[in-house]
């Protein structure tokens, strides 16, 4: 069964910080990307960041300057640390893995059960 279990959410003040972490089950194999997205009420949910296998990262311009992403491969985890926290960066944060599961032969997308993130102004 896979399985991504994410951690690090919570209320924070306008202006701190949180670190979310994401791991994914080992039957994950051959991970292409990870990222983290995020959706607001009553909002479409959106890329805040990814990262490739090889490191290369991509931002939502909402995310450029204030968050990091990174991730360790040999844990199948990846990280997104925020800084300089707004009050619209409230939202449920969800991590996403592209990856192959052990005894298929596909690329397929895994997505975590959320972690609400609260900023306070």
């Amino acid at each position: 069964q896979v399985q991504l279990v994410e951690s690090g959410g919570g209320l924070v003040q306008a202006g701190g910080s949180l670190r979310l972490s994401c791991a994914a089950s080992r039957n994950i194999i051959n991970i292409n990307a990870m990222g983290w997205y995020r959706q607001a009420p009553g909002k479409q949910r959106e890329l805040v960041a990814v990262i490739t296998s090889g490191g290369t990262t991509n931002y939502a311009d909402s995310a450029k300057g204030r968050f990091t992403i990174s991730r360790d491969n040999a844990k199948n985890t990846v990280l997104l640390q925020m800084n300089s926290l707004k009050p619209e960066d409230t939202a449920v944060y969800y991590c996403k893995v592209r990856g192959v599961v052990v005894g298929r032969y596909t690329f397929d997308d895994y997505w975590g059960q959320g972690t609400q993130v609260t900023v306070s102004s």
